[in-house]
């Protein structure tokens, strides 16, 4: 039982002394690490790797687009701005058929008959039993 834990523990103690002398053998030392520098051939900080400097997203002016912002408006071509897209099918509905007065007069008669719902309690669906 000793023989293991000691073995046990050898191992242990070789891998975190090894580990530590690999690390310490690859790494550069500090007069080549400033010698890289002196160089300057490394990379840019940061996570591009292709071209650092952005591109040129337009050849219009600022005068141009509004011109052509303000002809297309006049002509009708512009398209409705925000998450509707086209506003030609997105408009609410009329709204009932039925006047207030004929909706007041079918009520009363719902409730003649007792076919209205209490107040504050949820009609079930047919197809379940009420709870007892």
């Amino acid at each position: 039982m000793k023989t293991k834990l000691v073995l046990g523990a050898v191992a242990a103690a070789v891998a975190v002394f090894s580990q530590g002398a690999f690390a310490q053998a690859s790494s550069p030392t500090r007069a080549e690490v400033k010698a890289e520098a002196r160089k300057g051939a490394m990379a840019p900080a940061g996570e591009a790797t292709g071209s650092v400097t952005p591109g040129k997203g337009s050849n219009t002016t600022r005068d141009e687009r509004k011109a052509k912002t303000k002809a297309d408006r006049a002509s009708g071509n512009l398209k409705a701005t925000g998450e509707a897209g086209d506003l030609k099918g997105t408009q609410p509905g009329k709204g009932s058929e039925v006047d207030r007065t004929a909706r007041k007069a079918d009520t009363k008669a719902a409730n003649k008959a007792g076919k209205l719902t209490p107040a504050g309690e949820a009609a079930t669906p047919s197809s379940e039993k009420p709870m007892k």
